[in-house]
């Protein structure tokens, strides 16, 4: 009996890893379209330049307005991470309730124009930790945004974080660099953290990108073995703009991440 019991057990692990294989190769055909796109910093930083920035949005985001409950659930006080921040208007609001926010963006400009647009003073340091990248801290608000590129960013730099904003970050950065986006997030995350990821669901055959395709599978690949994560919304977000890039659906998909109990 406990041969038979040896082999169910070795027959079950052989069916859970061909089953994982079969997900993964999934997920490797979904994102096969735009396995290969590549933008450099340096388009992003044009872009910003030529302010074709139609991936800023004026006001605060929705999906932030929400479920803010959610991510805060209960706390004060709480240090938010915005990874490729840009001039997001998020930043303020949360840092007006309290909170204190840490941003990443490569463009200086960006970083700039949030400032100014939001009349407020700041100073500007060097990053000794960092070549050639700064750091700049509102004189009045909690806020301090480093200009750098984000795989130079760490938590031995700017510390954990209480609660991370993901808009328009994990479905910028190149396809190819995921895994790499995905470990240092979870890097970032104290053990109390909780994580708003907004990723986009359409025909990735149809667009090719920017904002990418992130497939929830992936966001399980990516985060589930170390987190929970839960859907906590799913919406239309099809608009003019997105049917002119020749798009017939696209949903805009919010997950809460949180890190597993030890």
């Amino acid at each position: 009996m406990r041969g038979s019991g040896v082999l169910l057990k070795v027959l079950g692990l052989v069916l859970c890893q061909a089953a994982a294989s079969r997900a993964q190769a999934n997920i490797t055909s979904m994102l096969a379209p735009q396995a290969n796109r590549v933008m450099v910093l340096g388009e992003w930083e044009e872009r910003w330049q030529e302010n074709r920035i139609g991936f800023h949005q004026p006001v605060v985001h929705k999906m932030l307005e929400s479920n803010i409950d959610k991510v805060l659930a209960g706390r004060t006080g709480v240090r938010f991470f915005f990874p490729l921040c840009g001039k997001a208007v998020d930043m303020k609001w949360l840092a007006d309730q309290g909170h204190s926010v840490v941003g990443v963006e490569i463009s200086e400009m960006a970083v700039k124009q949030f400032f100014e647009e939001n009349n407020m003073t700041y100073s500007e340091e060097p990053v000794p930790a960092i070549p050639g990248a700064k750091v700049f801290k509102s004189s009045e608000k909690n806020i301090s945004l480093y200009q750098c590129d984000l795989y130079n960013f760490s938590s031995s730099i700017g510390g954990q974080f209480g609660a991370i904003w993901d808009r328009g970050s994990l479905v910028a950065i190149n396809p190819k660099d995921r895994e790499k986006y995905a470990a240092l997030i979870i890097s970032l995350m104290a053990k109390d953290c909780r994580y708003l990821l907004d990723t986009l669901l359409y025909n990735p055959e149809l667009y090719p990108g920017p904002p990418f395709f992130v497939p929830d599978a992936q966001v399980q690949s990516l985060f589930g073995k170390s987190c929970d994560i839960e859907l906590l919304q799913s919406v239309d977000a099809l608009t003019d703009r997105h049917r002119g890039w020749g798009l017939d659906f696209l949903t805009e998909n919010v997950h809460l991440i949180t890190p597993k109990s030890v």
